[in-house]
């Protein structure tokens, strides 16, 4: 957990010396932790999956937030709630696979760090959208513990991916 903690703080760190006086905007995604399967569209988190969100909470203590997002779904919100909780953070919602919303958060976040609650397709097509490229594909199913921390100065200009697992 340590490790993970330092690399995080090294690539958040690091972005800034990069972008030589640019303004870097750093978005931090995570997949839904582990849901109940209870037939419904909208379950809440298994036990594995709120003890996956509080060790996310814990792996991102030390890190400045400015803003945390979550699609309208139970599993996604409460995934980051025990962080925004920590962080005394309002979770506001997005719609996911929306351009627009994700082009209003790096507007009004810019220079700030964002965290960003989804699912294991919309994960990476934001990667893909920040990114201006097609390199990231939909998780698998049964994988809830990858981070993708996103570094861009504009949507598609600077950007970097880091890709850790917690």
């Amino acid at each position: 957990m340590k490790n993970i903690l330092i690399i995080l703080i090294l690539v958040l760190g690091a972005t800034g010396v990069s972008a030589q006086k640019k303004t870097i905007t750093t978005f931090i995604l995570v997949r839904h932790a582990e849901k109940l399967k209870d037939g419904t569209n909208d379950p809440d988190l298994s036990p594995q999956g709120i003890e996956r969100a509080n060790r996310l909470a814990e792996m991102l203590k030390e890190i400045q937030v400015d803003a945390i997002y979550s699609t309208n779904f139970k599993r996604t919100k409460n995934t980051v709630l025990p962080f925004a909780e920590f962080k005394g953070l309002e979770i506001k919602s997005y719609e996911a696979l929306k351009t627009e919303d994700i082009e209003r958060m790096l507007q009004k976040h810019k220079g700030g760090t964002i965290l960003i609650s989804g699912h294991s397709n919309t994960t990476p097509w934001v990667a893909n959208l920040l990114t201006g490229t097609e390199k990231y594909t939909d998780f698998d199913d049964s994988d809830y513990g990858n981070v993708l921390i996103v570094t861009v100065v504009e949507k598609g200009i600077l950007a970097q991916v880091t890709c850790i697992r917690y």
